[in-house]
């Protein structure tokens, strides 16, 4: 009896064991903020034994750039940017985060009615020449015999700026972002070509993770538990989002939603969004994926390599997929 007393004893007065603390790179206006605000409300991160220190970029380059000088630990960055870095020797991994994609978007009353109709017309494109959403469904329209940039007027520039072109009616058509999309859902426009139904096209099996977590291999090496308890979390976090709507509610301030229609638009593309297949699943069809970007995008895209570099993927210890 007195053995346990003094074991309770010294259990008792040990010091808790400090959280580790973890660098996340945010993008200020990106839907990663909603799952980090579910992870903090949740306690997850706490839980997990882990201090996330958020520090928030106006723009994906920046959060990169904050990536590649190890100011940050994690960052939610893009597949094909992380596939070509590789090819050219960086280190980086990559974890899938989600695989919503926006679509090409026309007025409800357009004449236009699939790629074909594209000919001759205005179509404005959220990023640049390469832009991996842009690329899938270049590649898409090759297989139906159009080849949109020959036979399209294109036109590039930010997300923002694509989507007033669009109202404006300075172009016919958009292809923009999955949020900008679903915005427009709501609003009198509709879709003639989801890049999801490219995806289809180009022989995938589902739609690949585009943009995920993205890390080093040496920071695994140092700290691989810390990754693998955050993922943990983030997925927990994504079992709460897709099972409560009430969840959604607590979401809302961050999500900028003009109103009901578009914050359930925002609410349902996220769900939607949400990976939930193994990632070896993933990685075949990542793989496929690959080889067809890296036709059409060329050198420029994906550098060096032909192949998708089958150390691209993290597999976390806590999983067993």
């Amino acid at each position: 009896m007195k053995i346990l007393v003094t074991l309770c004893l010294v259990a008792w007065v040990a010091p808790t064991r400090a959280a580790e603390t973890l660098r996340i790179g945010l993008q200020s206006t990106g839907t990663f903020a909603w799952q980090l605000d579910v992870i903090r409300r949740h306690d997850l991160a706490a839980s997990a034994g882990l201090d996330l220190k958020i520090s928030e970029f106006a723009s994906p380059d920046a959060g990169k750039l904050a990536l590649n000088s190890g100011s940050i630990d994690i960052a939610v960055v893009d597949w094909l940017w992380v596939a070509r870095a590789r090819a050219l020797g960086a280190k980086l991994l990559f974890y899938p985060y989600s695989s919503a994609v926006g679509a090409i978007m026309v007025k409800n009353d357009s004449a236009i009615h699939g790629i074909a109709d594209l000919k001759g017309r205005v179509l404005a494109v959220a990023g640049g020449p390469l832009d991996k959403s842009w690329l899938i469904v270049q590649a898409a329209a090759t297989r139906q015999g159009v080849d949109l940039r020959h036979e399209a007027t294109l036109e590039y520039g930010a997300p923002p700026l694509i989507s007033q072109k669009l109202q404006q009616g300075e172009a016919e058509a958009s292809l923009n972002f999955w949020n900008f999309c679903a915005s427009l859902d709501t609003q009198g426009y509709r879709r003639i070509f989801d890049v999801r139904d490219a995806e289809a096209a180009l022989g995938l099996n589902e739609p690949v993770a585009l943009i995920g977590y993205v890390f080093s291999e040496q920071f695994v090496a140092d700290h691989r538990s810390a990754i693998d308890r955050f993922i943990a979390a983030a997925q927990k976090a994504d079992d709460i989002m897709l099972r409560s709507d009430e969840e959604w509610d607590a979401l809302r301030p961050l999500m900028h939603a003009e109103d009901d229609r578009t914050f359930k638009a925002y609410r349902d593309r996220t769900r939607e969004g949400i990976p939930q297949r193994p990632i070896a699943a993933e990685e075949a069809d990542a793989r496929a994926l690959f080889k067809v970007l890296a036709v059409t995008g060329g050198t420029e895209l994906a550098g060096p390599s032909k192949e998708l570099d089958p150390g691209l993927y993290y597999r976390p210890a806590l999983r067993g997929d």
